[in-house]
């Protein structure tokens, strides 16, 4: 029981961050320029971090959502509108 719930966790994690994600870059570039393939990347990154939670009774949850939350910073860090914003900022 113990192991289905920190999976459940962790799968609640990954789509929380991925909606957030995608809110974040749409509202940042809009319809236009919204990031698929990063958003896809991150989708299967998810996929993976939960299929690896499942399999090893060792892991933590607390690391997988760490290690998701830094997963999907660093796929936002590297898109175009996010660069652009802080072009803008910037100048």
């Amino acid at each position: 029981m113990k192991k289905t719930i920190g999976t459940i966790v962790a799968a609640a994690a990954v789509v929380l961050l991925t909606a957030t994600f995608g809110f974040a870059e749409y509202a940042a570039a809009g319809a236009a320029n919204f990031p698929y393939f990063q958003l896809g990347c991150l989708i299967v990154g998810g996929l993976i971090m939960v299929s690896l939670k499942r399999k090893y009774d060792k892991m933590y949850t607390a690391e997988v959502v760490g290690a998701f939350a830094l997963y999907t910073l660093l796929m936002a860090l590297f898109t175009n509108p996010v660069i652009d914003a802080v072009k803008n900022i910037v100048t």
